[in-house]
C-alpha cells in the first residue's frame, strides 16, 4: 500500500500536530510505502518572507527526523524540488469546474473570516493539492477531518480527467483516524495556533510546564470524586499512556482526594517520558544542516522519477 501526505511549514508543531499527522506519518514506514512532502509551495498563501520560509522548511524537516522519520524507508522531500506539481496542477486546473473549488471550505472561510487574503493561490490550492496527491498514484491519504474535502477534490478531478482524456489516475482513500480528528488544547477546544490553546512539541521545560499547567479545569474540591470524562487533563493523558495508567489514573479521580493539580503533574511527567528523546533528538540535528538538506535531496530524487512517469503518461494523453 503506498500513502502519501503533505504538512504545510506553518511554525513549530503542537501536540495536536504530533498526534493528528506526524505520529501517523511515522508509524506508516513500518508498513507502507510512504511518501511525505513540506508542502513549502502551499505555504506561501500565507508565508510572505523567504528567510522565514526557508527557516521553516528547514525546521520541520528536522522535527520529523527527531520524532523517528526513517529517509531510507519514507521518501521524504521538498514540494518545491519537484516541479512536476505546477505543471500537474495548471493541466488539471484547466478541466477543474469553477463551483467545485467555489464549494471548498478553505476558500468560503478564507472569504467569510477574513483570516486570509483571498488570493488566487488559495482558491487554487485544492487543485495544487490533488496535483500533489495523484502524481504519486497513493491509495491512501492520511489527513485530519478539515481536510478530507481536499481529498475529494482530488478525486473528483482524477475522475474527470480518466473519462476525458483516458486513464491515468488512481483515486485516493482519505485515511483519518477517528481517535485524533480533534486533539483539544488547554482551553478544551480544537488545539490550533489559531486559538493560542497549543501545547508545545519541542518547547522547554518552563514552555512546557507552563502549558500543561494553564489546562482548564472545574471548581470540583480535591477531596471530591470528580468525572475523569470530562476532564481535559485526563483525556490529553489518554494519548501517552498504556492503558493500565489509564485505568490507574481514572481510579484516582473516582476515589476522590486527587486534585486537579495532581493530574497535571502526573500528564507533564508522562509527556517528558515520551517527548524528552525527541527533544534530545532535534538538538542533535540542528548541528547537522548539511546531513538534513542531502536527506531531502535524496528523497526528491526518489519522488522525481515517480512524478516524471506520472506526468510523461499525463502530457501523452492531453496531447502535450
Amino acid at each position: 500500500m503506498r500513502i502519501l501526505s503533505g504538512v504545510q511549514p506553518s511554525g513549530a508543531p503542537h501536540l495536536g500536530n504530533f498526534l493528528g499527522a506526524m505520529k501517523r506519518h511515522v508509524a506508516y514506514q513500518t508498513h507502507s510505502e510512504s511518501f511525505i512532502f513540506i508542502a513549502n509551495f502551499h505555504a506561501l498563501t500565507s508565508v510572505r518572507d523567504g528567510e522565514k520560509l526557508r527557516q521553516l522548511t528547514h525546521e520541520l524537516a528536522v522535527d520529523y527526523l527527531a520524532i523517528g522519520l526513517d529517509p531510507k524507508k519514507t521518501t521524504f522531500f521538498r514540494q518545491s524540488d519537484i516541479k512536476e506539481h505546477l505543471e500537474l496542477m495548471w493541466i488539471l486546473s484547466c478541466i477543474a469546474p469553477m463551483g467545485l473549488m467555489e464549494r471548498c471550505h478553505a476558500w468560503k472561510d478564507a472569504k467569510a473570516k477574513g483570516k486570509k487574503e483571498a488570493t488566487i493561490g488559495l482558491f487554487t490550492y485544492p487543485v495544487l493539492m490533488a496535483a500533489d496527491i495523484l502524481l504519486y498514484k497513493p491509495d491512501k491519504v492520511p489527513v485530519g477531518k478539515d481536510q478530507k474535502q481536499h481529498v475529494e477534490v482530488a478525486r473528483d478531478l482524477a475522475e474527470k480527467f480518466n473519462q476525458t482524456f483516458g486513464e491515468v489516475f488512481k483515486l485516493p482513500e482519505p485515511d483519518i483516524d477517528e481517535n485524533v480528528k480533534t486533539v483539544i488544547g488547554i482551553d478544551g477546544e480544537k488545539m490550533s495556533k489559531s486559538y493560542n490553546n497549543t501545547i508545545p512539541l519541542f518547547g522547554d521545560d518552563a514552555a512546557l510546564k507552563k502549558a500543561v499547567m494553564s489546562i482548564v479545569t472545574d471548581s470540583t474540591p480535591l477531596e471530591k470524586p470528580k468525572d475523569p470524562e470530562k476532564c481535559n487533563v485526563f483525556k490529553l493523558y489518554r494519548y501517552f499512556a498504556t492503558p493500565q495508567e489509564i485505568a490507574n489514573l481514572r481510579d484516582k479521580y473516582i476515589a476522590g482526594g486527587f486534585g486537579y493539580g495532581d493530574a497535571k503533574k502526573t500528564l507533564l511527567q508522562k509527556l517528558h517520558e515520551v517527548l524528552d528523546p525527541y527533544r534530545q533528538k532535534k538538538v542533535e540535528l540542528e548541528k547537522k544542516f548539511d546531513y538534513v538538506e542531502e536527506v531531502l535531496k535524496d528523497g526528491a530524487n526518489r519522488a522525481r522519477s515517480i512524478a516524471q512517469k506520472t506526468l510523461e503518461e499525463v502530457r501523452e494523453k492531453v496531447g502535450i
